[in-house]
């Protein structure tokens, strides 16, 4: 791997004071732009966007796939010495419960050094950030007569929230040749602050699979007047009991071994190190003993194993009528390469009730793990090492789904990153109330973003 020195990239010559102002007056743009999916109407942060880009002089393409949803395109030419690079941000959000927010959600508010908004953290702050490192190379090194060795593909894209028909599903389906590439930087990973101090950037190089599966209990119907045996709500909250007592067995990947490895030399609670180091061992007993350990810790528990959590309850027609049959819906996690079937298996040994039926009503695609090894992934590194040599970075197994496991089964070397350093409390509030970034977090992450970009496009 390069040294910083010798593959040091401008950092120091830019005003990095007056890109943040231009950038954050851009992210609070995006973010007072209503993009909730369902219905997501991205078209409107589209436009801004494709109205920024080519008052520099970008080429873009914007399109509008179904009416008010948008997918943006936008190209830096290189020299085609090499594959392009494609960075890419999503436009839509999660819903909000706008009486739990402390601000309005919508109104982009600037409050004790954080930025706060719906889709600050996912994904519009990954969307600024893309947006101003287009800008910037094309200020500082193709307006200064300079080169890139790759294209630069910058990708808006709608409905990520919602499974990405209409957005980056829609793209590789009607316009490939506009966003084929090498490498893809999109969200997924994680910039993490532990005790107060910027530790590590996890680069998603690979994530879990998502599928759903019903349990469903059957039982005898009658008036409530008149218990029964079997009666099928019962029934289910014993399966369920059963179910979330059993825990899925350790399985390592080559991307965990080396998470837990890298972490355990920099970890600052002595016990937790140890723990990573064991799991990352390859011994079987000390892989047991350190995963017993992290399993205190949800975050890292969850990368070590299949997850299971129910997430929906239906049955039952009235108070006093005894249903027949009713249902749980479980969100399944599987780690990649485990099959789906295999577990809903182990689920109904656990559960070892005939009337009790496993139905698996949405399975999730696999996809291969990007190299961790690659240039990208070197350059995301090296920018790290230069802006902050304390730090580490690790490939990193994500929980959630994203647009990358599309890219990696198209071919696609696919790179996810959060690249805003923070807190466990801040990254929480993701999906949650009071979503926001620190503004130093959000300028940390704009030059971290440009400047792996520069480097993998020497």
């Amino acid at each position: 791997m390069p040294s910083p020195i010798e593959n040091a990239t401008p950092l120091a010559a830019i005003d990095w004071t007056a890109v943040q102002h231009e950038a954050v007056g851009h992210f609070q743009q995006v973010l007072r732009t209503n993009t909730v999916n369902p219905p997501g109407n991205e078209m409107a942060v589209a436009r801004h966007l494709d109205q920024v880009l080519r008052a520099e002089g970008i080429e873009t393409h914007l399109f509008e796939p179904t009416p008010g949803r948008a997918a943006l395109v936008a190209r830096l030419k290189g020299t085609g010495e090499r594959q392009p690079v494609l960075i890419m941000g999503h436009m839509d959000t999660v819903g909000v419960e706008k009486e739990h927010w402390s601000v309005d959600p919508f109104d982009a508010v600037i409050r004790d050094g954080y930025l706060y908004g719906r889709g600050a953290i996912d994904d519009k702050g990954m969307l600024t950030a893309n947006l101003m490192t287009m800008i910037l190379l094309k200020r500082e090194v193709i307006d200064r007569g300079g080169t890139l060795s790759r294209d630069v593909i910058f990708v808006a894209n709608s409905d990520e929230e919602a499974g990405g028909d209409w957005g980056m599903g829609w793209l590789i389906d009607n316009h490939p040749e506009l966003i084929r590439a090498e490498f893809a930087l999109n969200e997924g990973g994680r910039t993490r602050i532990v005790n107060g101090k910027p530790l590590y950037v996890a680069v998603q190089s690979t994530e879990k699979v998502s599928h759903v599966v019903q349990v469903v209990a059957h039982g005898p119907g009658g008036h409530a007047s008149i218990p029964l045996e079997g009666n099928a709500v019962m029934r289910l909250g014993r399966a369920l009991a059963a179910i979330g007592a059993w825990r899925e067995p350790v399985t390592m990947t080559p991307a965990t071994t080396r998470f837990f490895g890298e972490l355990s030399r920099v970890w600052p609670e002595r016990a937790e190190g140890r723990a990573m180091a064991d799991v990352a061992s390859g011994d079987a007993d000390q892989v047991r003993r350190g995963a017993k350990v992290l399993a205190g810790i949800p975050v890292f528990d969850a990368v070590l194993r299949s997850g299971i959590s129910g997430v929906i309850l239906s049955g039952g027609i009235r108070s006093n009528v005894i249903p027949t049959e009713v249902t749980a819906t479980l969100n399944v996690r599987t780690i990649p390469g485990q099959s789906i079937d295999g577990l809903v298996a182990r689920l109904a040994k656990v559960v070892g009730d005939p009337q009790v039926e496993f139905v698996i009503s949405d399975r999730g695609a696999d996809s291969p793990a990007s190299d961790f090894a690659s240039p990208m992934f070197a350059a995301l590194a090296d920018t790290v090492h230069e802006l902050d040599p304390t730090m580490v970075t690790v490939p990193y197994l994500s929980t959630g789904a994203t647009d990358s496991a599309r890219l990696r089964n198209w071919g696609m070397q696919a790179y996810g990153i959060l690249p805003f350093p923070m807190e466990q409390d801040d990254e929480d509030r993701m999906h949650g109330n009071d979503e926001r970034i620190p503004l130093a977090s959000f300028d940390f992450g704009t030059r971290l973003i440009y400047g792996a970009v520069w480097r993998v496009t020497r």
